[in-house]
């Protein structure tokens, strides 16, 4: 069977929201440069396919619909994209993936600013784009007025609307995105400069996007991207997130048998790369301490695994049996548990063949195994 891929998911001082009380935390960092750096150099060390770099439109909140007002939990964030064009000048391997929200963002700005990440980290950038249906984050642009709900609320007709509507654009502007990096042809930059021509006229191309929300003309500013098509990504829990036509789909299955029925769907869908993402606690002890610390045990969205690195191995290389390519781990506590996946959990993947010695490619696509990305506006020579 072929070897794992692997990322893991920064958020700030861990994905447990006492995270930054734990001994180990650097809660005076989380604002630094530094503090990433150090994060993202260290899942390098581990020869890790990618890091996500988490961000949203709104303060941390443990409720939907709303803030929670609590004053014990981190609050504020670095802008994702931002944090990952600091560190890809000073990293030479790892995938740098940052969230970028789809929702009140315009595509033509988004698609520029990634092929810009593509430069600057040398052909290592993705994205994972992220739908937004808070009331309270549509309140900070004031163009449109969303409802307020919560979970409980989810299975409602007006709010399943509502949810398919913002999916809905959330495919529409990932197309425009990926039809503006396609709008210069590779070799659309002739630098000619004994005829004065910068560029091939020809070789740039009209988008023309008309949809529901985005009319885009094109072409873009940015010349395409080193990879042509930066890697897309995308967290989904149901059908309308699994097909928005993105490279990595990342899942959150329960069990065996769920992981397997969710590869099934997003398999017949297309073609994308399925990831499960499993918050990890390398500690028996650390949830424990600090959901105590917390006032309630932490919950999550995908499957909570908290004991030793060999158990960890052991989960892993049995759902990867349902076809699974790879996963995305969420640390609890950042940085000890990342340490503890590079130092502990690899080397015990690396013994049973499920995870690379080395890197063999110097592009995101390429750690993933993607062949070069076909420009949809190029015309094929054709030869008798």
């Amino acid at each position: 069977m072929s070897e794992l891929h692997l990322a893991v998911a920064l958020d700030g001082a861990g994905w447990h929201p006492a995270a930054w009380r734990d001994p180990s935390a650097l809660p005076d960092a989380l604002f630094s440069p530094v503090y990433w750096l150090s994060l993202v150099r260290l899942a390098e060390r581990g020869r890790l396919d990618f890091v996500t770099i988490e961000d949203s439109l709104g303060l941390q909140s443990g409720r939907y619909d709303g803030l929670d007002g609590r004053a014990d939990h981190v609050k504020g964030r670095l802008d994702a994209l931002l944090i990952a064009a600091r560190v890809a000048p000073v990293t030479t391997h790892i995938g740098l993936v940052p969230t970028v929200t789809v929702t009140h963002t315009e595509p033509f700005h988004v698609s520029t600013q990634l092929a810009t990440l593509d430069y600057l980290s040398t052909g290592r950038a993705g994205w994972r784009a992220q739908v937004s249906g808070r009331a309270v984050e549509a309140a900070h642009f004031g163009r449109r007025t969303f409802p307020a709900f919560d979970l409980a609320s989810h299975e409602e007709p007006a709010v399943q609307a509502h949810i398919a509507e913002l999916f809905a654009e959330a495919a529409d502007h990932i197309e425009v995105v990926r039809r503006l990096w396609d709008s210069w042809e590779d070799d659309a930059e002739i630098r000619d400069v004994a005829t004065g021509r910068f560029v091939d006229r020809d070789k740039l191309h009209y988008i023309d996007f008309a949809g529901a929300q985005f009319s885009v003309k094109g072409p873009s500013i940015t010349p395409r991207p080193p990879q042509g098509q930066p890697i897309v990504t995308a967290l989904a829990h149901s059908r309308a997130g699994y097909d928005l036509g993105t490279d990595i789909v990342y899942v959150t299955p329960t069990s065996v048998a769920n992981a397997a029925e969710i590869v099934t769907e997003v398999r017949s869908l297309g073609p994308a790369k399925v990831f499960a993402d499993v918050v990890v606690f390398l500690d028996p002890e650390r949830k424990a301490r600090l959901d105590e610390v917390d006032g309630a045990p932490y919950t999550s969205d995908a499957h909570v695994y908290t004991g030793d690195a060999a158990g960890l191995a052991e989960l892993l290389l049995s759902w990867r049996e349902t076809g699974l390519d790879g996963f995305r781990l969420r640390p609890g506590v950042l940085p000890a548990d990342l340490s503890a996946i590079v130092d502990d959990l690899l080397p015990l993947l690396r013994a049973e063949g499920a995870f690379r010695t080395d890197y063999t490619a110097t592009t995101l696509r390429g750690h993933l195994g993607l062949p070069a990305a076909q420009n949809r506006y190029a015309r094929t020579e054709v030869t008798a």
